[in-house]
């Protein structure tokens, strides 16, 4: 049997869209209630409710759930069974119970999806909302499974690229405080003893070791403060636009983040576009979703000179945040009528780039942190061998 004879329509009844989950399906607040029908188990022994699915498993929900649609179930019927497969307490589970009840209830599948925001964003509900209206659901559930794939990869490679250098820098960084607070003040005593004159390398490393030793406590107390301010401060507009425009200019890592929040942001629009969804929605959509301040900022400017079915690839070029290369390919694509083309294009050109700029960026920052690690552990080595040398020399 053909997908087109089974597929699911927008705003089905309970009896079309569950069938038999109607009678099997309890409701999401009866599960909950049951679950935590004593206070006592909920305070102590019962397990924390999650209420929201992280990215991958949106990926496989979406996966899962275009298989069974597929496979002939109902809408219904797959969600129900989709809420039987997580552990108990998990976002899964309660997600698809909550997605099934609202469905038996009357809702259409993608105000259901709307309902919880921290797990479907925008993108997801307004997709499945295009897939309702023209029918083909499965294949908007593949598109989004796609999406989120391809967003996930984008996201793997950015953070496998700064997890080396980050991890190295943080162990030299231990490695070189622990010989100036446990190794270097037995060098010290040593030197005191025989009272001779110290090179100034030596009491440069001394100096350094006295003021952890003595004032390590406040620059601790500085740091917690500062991380806790920076991170109050990303929170707020100016400081998401700062730190965004930072990395889309920084030096090697522009060229990983912009590169992929450009690709990210085709795709996006490509999917949205190819699925019937407006092109003012579309780039509400991206906006919301890019993830980079600056691009959601320049997509909200451009949005409100756009009107519904014209060039979007001017007002983006203006913008100044968008590279030439990609609003000509938007202007081209525009031109020849075909625009989701020229995104799809995009997203590959773009995410080439990445994958490129992050081998460039392994490939350079290696020498570079071994001569930074080898130029601090010498400058240590010789201003002991250096003090060493001078009392030996004292002595004698």
């Amino acid at each position: 049997m053909g997908y087109s004879k089974r597929r699911v329509a927008a705003g089905k009844t309970a009896a079309e869209a569950s069938g038999s989950a109607v009678a099997v399906a309890p409701s999401a607040a009866a599960v909950v209630s049951r679950k935590h029908a004593s206070i006592w188990n909920a305070q102590i022994g019962g397990s924390r409710q999650k209420t929201a699915m992280k990215r991958v498993e949106v990926l496989l929900f979406t996966s899962e759930l275009a298989d069974l649609i597929e496979a002939g179930m109902t809408l219904g019927q797959a969600l129900q069974a989709l809420s039987g497969q997580g552990e108990e307490g998990s976002a899964q589970r309660y997600v698809c119970q909550d997605l099934c009840d609202r469905i038996v209830r009357g809702e259409n599948f993608s105000d259901a999806c709307a309902h919880h925001p921290k797990s479907f964003e925008p993108l997801y509900a307004n997709m499945i909302r295009a897939a309702e209206a023209s029918g083909a659901m499965v294949d908007v559930l593949r598109r989004l499974a796609d999406h989120y794939e391809r967003y996930d990869n984008m996201r793997g490679k950015i953070k496998s690229a700064m997890s080396y250098p980050i991890i190295v820098l943080l162990f030299g960084v231990f490695a070189v405080i622990g010989a100036l607070v446990w190794i270097i003040p037995k060098f010290e005593k040593v030197f005191t003893s025989l009272g001779a004159t110290l090179p100034l390398p030596t009491r440069i490393l001394l100096g350094a070791s006295g003021f952890f030793i003595n004032y390590g406590w406040a620059l601790l107390v500085i740091s917690v403060v500062a991380v806790l301010w920076l991170r109050r401060w990303k929170d707020t507009l100016g400081g998401r636009l700062k730190i965004d425009g930072w990395k889309l200019k920084a030096p090697l890592v522009s060229g990983i983040v912009a590169a992929g929040a450009y690709s990210s942001l085709a795709y996006t629009l490509k999917t949205l576009l190819d699925n019937g969804v407006n092109v003012l929605l579309s780039l509400k959509i991206a906006e919301e979703t890019c993830g980079n301040a600056v691009i959601g900022q320049a997509l909200a400017e451009a949005r409100k000179r756009v009107t519904d079915g014209t060039s979007i690839s001017g007002p983006l070029a203006s913008s100044g945040v968008f590279p030439k290369m990609m609003t000509d390919m938007l202007a081209v694509g525009e031109q020849a009528g075909d625009l989701p083309s020229a995104l799809e294009h995009i997203g590959k050109r773009y995410q080439k780039d990445m994958d490129r700029n992050i081998a460039t960026f392994t490939n350079a920052l290696e020498p570079l942190l071994i001569v930074l690690i080898a130029g601090v552990v010498g400058f240590v080595a010789v201003a002991i061998l250096m003090a060493v040398f001078q009392v030996s020399s004292s002595i004698g």
